[in-house]
């Protein structure tokens, strides 16, 4: 498929940094939600072997997440939002890390999931990590965490390049995160959906690479794959 490429110039401008509420996407969502507590689904067996991984708020255990292997790829059900990585996903200088996430049912709230990147000390109070995320309405986003502060990079907007699920909740979305020089892209299904500038942003991206997912979702995803370009 061509992959279209946006004018930089104007997704520079367009993607400027909105003020970030310190919040991470578990908090933000449940105060959307009215507080809608986190599900735990029947059979929940934690992460797949070889992984690791962290929930958004301290109460919260992976454990309470469901991964089942089905062919090459992960059908998940949330349980708690959290990020899964593996330690040989790390990645520096230019790269590409790409999984595609198939969103199965219809949440009750708009929910969040997809790629993160440039992970550093994830096991520790100071982790760092950007992460590029979408939703089924049809809205992107892409923040940047430190330790319990997030900002937003690009705030959550709808945008033509991420489709929306359909009726019953499904749509598939391919996920890319392309570093070259001081550039990072956004990539939805082979389409450039924004771009920005690691320097203007003090954005880093060496580091580990894996997924982030909100609480209650059906998911299927492949693993994280990273090209090095």
């Amino acid at each position: 498929m061509r992959t279209r490429v946006l004018i930089f110039g104007l997704i520079f401008a367009a993607c400027a940094p909105a003020a970030g509420n310190g919040k991470g996407e578990a908090e933000t969502s449940a105060v959307q939600a009215g507080g809608d507590p986190d599900l735990r689904p029947s059979g929940a067996s934690g992460l797949p072997a070889g992984y690791l991984g962290r929930t958004d708020r301290a109460n919260t255990n992976v454990s309470d997440a469901k991964y089942v292997a089905s062919g090459s790829s992960w059908e998940i059900t949330t349980g708690p939002a959290h990020i899964v990585y593996a330690p040989k996903d790390a990645a520096t200088g230019n790269y590409t890390a790409t999984s595609t996430i198939e969103q199965l049912a219809k949440p009750q709230h708009r929910e969040a999931f997809g790629l993160m990147f440039g992970g550093r000390d994830l096991d520790t109070p100071a982790q760092k990590y950007g992460y590029f995320v979408v939703a089924g309405t049809g809205e992107m986003l892409v923040k940047h965490r430190d330790g319990d502060t997030t900002r937003d990079l690009v705030a959550w907007h709808k945008t033509q390049w991420v489709p929306a699920a359909d009726a019953q909740g499904k749509q598939t979305y391919k996920l890319e995160v392309r570093v070259a020089g001081d550039t990072v892209k956004f990539v939805v299904n082979d389409v450039v959906a924004a771009a920005l500038s690691k320097s203007a942003l003090k954005l880093e991206t060496d580091g580990i690479a894996g997924l982030r997912i909100n609480h209650n979702l059906s998911l299927r995803a492949t693993p994280v794959v990273i090209a090095r370009n």
